[in-house]
């Protein structure tokens, strides 16, 4: 079969074959050149010259509206940073990604009739499954290119790639910028949107891009304009005030681009960015990226299902069935393509992208109901033909353009060195300390609302006020109630403080992770803001929590013996606080380190001292590693002094504490060790956090 095939009289009926050149050829003249991937693997371009040929006589032609150096930088963000961010070539080759999963494979013994019965006699075996198999391309400056295929083919796995969030040896192939291996350096300057929408919920749109400004060393009298123009450039503005859980779902995707258009990428790569919106909120979405990638950047998104005026706003497309590639190109030419390979478009009026995706899903006809094994044979008949036309030009148009952007940077670097300093001040940080100071900020501002909501504040007084009730002027008398009081207090606060801390660093990881690959601040800087941030907002309520059950339940009324009180509860919480961090940061999973606070609280409870003195030898060593234990004991030894508990049991007439725990807690050395101990678990904890934080990977 020649190539191009004769154009028949439907296809002319269809506005969405061809290429309005291709329509009124002596009336048309492109308002904006193609990308040179474009050029290469276009159908309707003439393939007698040699791939890498071609793509190289296209970077060194200098037509007047097409010289690559003309393509003018973002008027937002990008004239606000020390210097514009510079141009990127994306080339990827060979991406594949397996994971391997946990199967089970009857045994030889069992059939069909005694399967229940033999159900105990499976292996368990592991199984490899491939994501990825072989994906090859490139994307350059000006270009957006679109990443269709249905769920599960591989889409969101190949963004992420592209975009160093999985790094390499967790993938196979190789991803190239400029010519060379992309670096976790280099990926700083490749903007990731996930698919999942990765903001503060409760601060504001301006605040958030705010802050992004201000991390990412934007001048503080320009942070303000900076962030006005990418409001205005994503139609943001009327918005501006607002918090992010408050705005619509386009307009939230639109606040997480402007995230990353902040920090002035080169490349911006977009997961889904058309999910969940209609079609006119879709179509201004692919508007916005297209608009991006006219002023230079490079554009990757991944859509499911875009629209027939969204496709048509597409540079380049591919198609993803199972992990492996079904059509590489320009998509006016995928109808003509898919024809030629036995696939034509059924009917005149059909979507492209709708067919593109009932191929993918290996639907070849309008009928929707074929069997499995049709669609296979389908989606194998796709994969032959795509490896056997379009595959080895895509591999030589890829090594070509790695080729030429290696030539490009070593000339640029022999004739000066203009390019390495522009490069240097790009990824150059803002100080610790200034890092530290603006997320402080930034924890404060949307903690506010966690710490202070009226459910918190209501359980809080609500426990103050019915254990002050309880314990109405109770009397210094009355040793065994006051016992019973401190270690209510102590077991209160403790379970309080760590199943609230719990879930910190388990809420934040996809926000921490996304910003600390896009190199915006320090682990220690984040870490220490973090700890600091919490300081006000923890202690406060457990100070007014003191301040009610102290005075009434009139315990010892001096103003040393109350300010003692609150310093060792403050310290509690600040333990328990870090149980709570260091759990969440190890395990990652809120349900499950909420499982194991429980577990270990309810360990802490039973160890206390007050339940139970007589501890099994074999665990008596847990009430050690106990902090409600050290509290308990600092709290009695404020409240009872010396041999006070002696005292005032022999002149009640009780005797319903055992002499063993007042011997203890009569004992000066034993309220020393307890401030000690409590000293190290409050630096142990949080040690512990940032250690498991620092080892974990994304």
């Amino acid at each position: 079969m020649t190539w191009p095939p004769p154009i028949t009289a439907p296809y002319f009926l269809s506005p969405l074959l061809l290429s309005p050149g291709a329509q009124f050829p002596a009336l048309y003249s492109p308002p904006l050149p193609p990308p040179p991937s474009l050029v290469l693997h276009s159908f309707s371009a003439p393939t007698t010259i040699h791939n890498s040929s071609l793509f190289l006589l296209y970077l060194s032609l200098k037509m007047p509206h097409e010289a690559p150096s003309e393509i003018q930088p973002s008027p937002t963000t990008d004239h606000l940073h020390s210097s514009s961010p510079p141009r990127l070539t994306l080339q990827f080759v060979d991406i594949t990604y397996r994971i391997k999963l946990l199967g089970t494979k009857p045994s030889g013994l069992c059939s069909l009739t005694n399967q229940m019965l033999c159900r105990h006699s499976a292996e368990q075996q592991l199984t490899e499954r491939t994501i990825l198999d072989g994906i090859t391309g490139v994307v350059a400056p000006g270009e957006l290119l679109a990443v269709l295929g249905p769920s599960g083919s591989g889409k969101s796995t190949l963004l992420r790639i592209l975009a160093c969030r999985l790094p390499p040896p967790r993938h196979g192939g190789s991803v190239f910028s400029n010519g060379r291996l992309l670096t976790r350096a280099a990926a700083r300057r490749i903007g990731y949107v996930p698919q999942d929408d990765v903001l503060y919920p409760h601060l504001t749109v301006r605040e958030t891009l705010t802050y992004c400004a201000l991390l990412r060393a934007v001048p503080r009298e320009r942070v303000r304009a900076a962030v006005d123009a990418v409001m205005g450039e994503l139609g943001l503005t009327r918005c501006a005030e607002t918090a992010v859980r408050g705005v619509s779902g386009g307009e939230r995707k639109r606040v997480a681009i402007g995230h990353e258009m902040m920090l002035g990428p080169s490349a911006v790569v977009v997961d889904e960015p058309t999910s969940g919106l209609d079609a006119t909120a879709a179509g201004r979405m692919v508007a916005t990226l297209r608009g991006m990638a006219r002023r230079g950047r490079t554009m990757v998104a991944s859509v499911h299902q875009p629209a027939s005026r969204v496709f048509q706003m597409f540079d380049s497309v591919m198609l993803l069935s199972e992990g492996r590639c079904l059509y590489y190109g320009s998509g006016s030419d995928a109808a003509d393509y898919f024809a030629s390979v036995g696939f034509p478009l059924p009917g005149i009026f059909v979507n492209p992208a709708d067919f593109m995706l009932d191929l993918a899903n290996g639907v070849a006809r309008l009928e929707y109901h074929g069997d499995p094994a049709e669609k296979a044979v389908v989606r194998q008949s796709l994969v032959s033909s795509y490896n056997r036309v379009l595959a080895p030009k895509v591999k030589a148009m890829v090594n070509a353009s790695i080729a030429s952007s290696v030539a490009t940077s070593e000339a640029v670097r022999i004739g000066s060195e203009r390019c390495g300093e522009k490069e240097a001040r790009y990824f150059t940080r803002i100080s610790w300390l200034s890092q530290f100071s603006i997320l402080l900020s930034r924890s404060l501002k949307e903690r506010r609302h966690e710490t202070f909501n009226s459910l918190r504040v209501f359980q809080v007084l609500a426990a103050a006020c019915l254990a002050g009730s309880m314990w109405w002027h109770s009397s210094i008398h009355d040793v065994k109630d006051r016992l019973g009081l401190l270690f209510f207090v102590s077991i209160f606060w403790g379970v309080f403080a760590s199943f609230n801390s719990v879930f910190t660093f388990p809420q934040e990881r996809v926000i921490f992770l996304k910003e600390r690959a896009s190199g915006m601040y320090s682990l220690s800087s984040y870490f220490m803001a973090r700890m600091a941030g919490d300081l006000p907002m923890e202690l406060i309520l457990p100070t007014v929590f003191v301040v009610v059950i102290y005075w009434m339940a009139s315990l010892r009324p001096e103003l040393g013996a109350f300010l003692l009180t609150l310093a060792v509860i403050l310290g509690y919480v600040l333990v328990a606080q870090g149980l709570g961090l260091a759990l969440g940061a190890a395990i990652m999973d809120a349900k499950q380190a909420s499982t194991v606070v429980t577990v270990t609280m309810l360990a802490f409870l039973l160890t206390g001292g007050f339940y139970v003195q007589k501890v099994p030898i074999c665990l008596t060593w847990l009430k050690y590693t106990s902090f409600t234990f050290y509290c308990y004991r600092l709290l009695i030894g404020i409240q009872y002094r010396g041999n006070e508990i002696s005292f005032y049991l022999g002149t009640s007439g009780k005797n319903d504490v055992p002499s063993s725990m007042v011997e203890e807690i009569e004992t000066q050395a034993s309220i020393m060790v307890s401030i000690v101990t409590l000293v190290i678990m409050l630096v142990g904890y949080r040690l512990l956090a940032y250690i498991a934080l620092r080892r974990m990977k994304q």
